[in-house]
C-alpha cells in the first residue's frame, strides 16, 4: 500500500508514489520520500489520455498489480473547484471549461482516498512541512515558472477559500502595465513576469533565444535585452509580493519554478522592488528566499496532501 501522488500543470503533468500513507519528512533527505517519478509534456489534445497513462506508468513502476493505492493527492493547476472535483488550467484548452479530474482518477483508483487542492496550496503545504516555510506561522509559497502561482500559510495551516483557489497570486495586478493576461483581465504579474511572458517580451524587442533558461544566459552574459527582461519580471514580481505581503500579513516568501532560477538579473530588481514598496511597519522585516526545495515541490505537496 502506497500514496500516489499526481501535479497537474500549465505544460507539464508529474506522478510519483511514496511508499506509504506515514511517509514524513526525514532529516536525511529533507523531503518526502518519492519513487519512480514520471513526468510527461501537456499535449493539446488527448490530454486526460496522457495523464491515465502516466498514473498507469507510475503504477506499474512501483509494482504493478501488487501496488495498492491507499491515498492520492492531486494539486492543479487552476482555476479549481475543489468541491465539485474540477480543474480548468488557463494553458490547457481542452480543459479550459472544466475538466472532473477527481471522479476520473476516482475511475482509476476507487478503493483509494483522494484529496484534491490547487497546485499553490500544495505547493504551500510542502514548504511549510519541509521548505523554505518551516517554523514559520505565516508566510507565502510562489512558483514563478512558465507561470506564476503560489498558496498561503497563516497560523499554521495552509488557507484554501471559498472554491479552493486562494493564493492565485499570479493574477495580483502591478502597477503601470497594460498587458493582456490569458485569464481575460490586464496587467497580472503573470502577464508580465512569467517565463512564457518575459520570453515573449524579449522576442519582441528582437532577442533571438527560445526560452526562459535562454534568456537567463543572455541576461548573464549581458546582454541588454534579456537583462531589460528580468528586470521587468523582477520589478512586477516585487511590486506583487509587497502586496500580497501588506495584504496577508506575512513574515517570508519563498520563490521556486524553473525561471526563479534566473539569478541576480531576476533577484536583484525583485529585491529592489520589495525594499521600495513594502514599507509598512509590520512588513518591514520581511524575508524573501528562493525555495531550498531544487525540483518537484508541488508533486511533493501532493503527496503531502494525501498524508495530512
Amino acid at each position: 500500500m502506497g500514496v500516489l501522488a499526481l501535479d497537474i500543470g500549465a505544460t507539464k503533468f508529474a506522478a510519483a508514489v511514496s511508499p506509504n500513507r506515514d511517509a514524513r519528512p526525514t532529516a536525511e533527505s529533507d523531503s518526502l520520500p518519492l519513487r519512480h517519478i514520471r513526468r510527461a509534456e501537456v499535449p493539446a489534445s488527448g490530454v486526460w489520455e496522457v495523464c491515465r497513462g502516466l498514473l498507469a506508468e507510475v503504477v506499474t513502476a512501483a509494482g504493478g498489480a501488487g501496488f495498492e493505492v491507499s491515498a492520492l493527492g492531486i494539486a492543479a493547476a487552476g482555476p479549481v473547484d475543489v468541491h465539485a472535483g474540477t480543474t480548468a488550467p488557463l494553458n490547457i484548452p481542452e480543459w479550459r471549461a472544466g475538466f472532473p479530474i477527481v471522479a476520473a482518477v476516482r475511475e482509476l483508483f476507487p478503493r483509494a482516498d483522494i484529496r484534491f487542492a490547487i497546485d499553490g496550496a500544495a505547493l504551500a503545504l510542502a514548504e511549510y512541512r519541509v521548505g523554505g516555510l518551516r517554523g514559520v506561522r505565516s508566510g507565502l509559497a510562489m512558483t514563478v515558472s512558465s507561470g506564476i502561482g503560489g498558496g498561503i500559510v497563516s497560523d499554521g495551516r495552509v488557507v484554501v477559500g471559498r472554491t479552493g483557489n486562494a493564493g492565485h497570486v499570479g493574477h495580483i495586478v502591478v502597477p503601470g502595465w497594460d498587458v493582456p493576461c490569458a485569464c481575460g483581465g490586464v496587467g497580472c504579474v503573470e502577464a508580465v513576469a512569467s517565463g512564457m511572458s518575459s520570453v515573449r517580451w524579449a522576442r519582441e524587442q528582437g532577442w533571438q533565444g527560445a526560452s526562459g533558461v535562454d534568456l537567463a544566459r543572455s541576461a548573464a552574459a549581458g546582454d541588454p535585452i534579456a537583462s531589460a527582461a528580468l528586470a521587468r519580471a523582477g520589478t512586477a514580481l516585487g511590486q506583487a509580493i509587497s502586496s500580497a505581503a501588506a495584504t496577508l500579513d506575512i513574515d517570508r516568501v519563498v520563490i521556486g519554478g524553473g525561471f526563479a532560477e534566473s539569478g541576480a538579473p531576476l533577484w536583484d530588481p525583485l529585491l529592489a522592488a520589495v525594499d521600495k514598496h513594502a514599507r509598512l511597519g509590520f512588513i518591514r522585516d520581511l524575508r524573501v528566499l528562493k525555495s531550498p526545495i531544487t525540483a518537484g515541490a508541488t508533486l511533493v505537496g501532493a503527496a503531502a496532501l494525501a498524508t495530512e
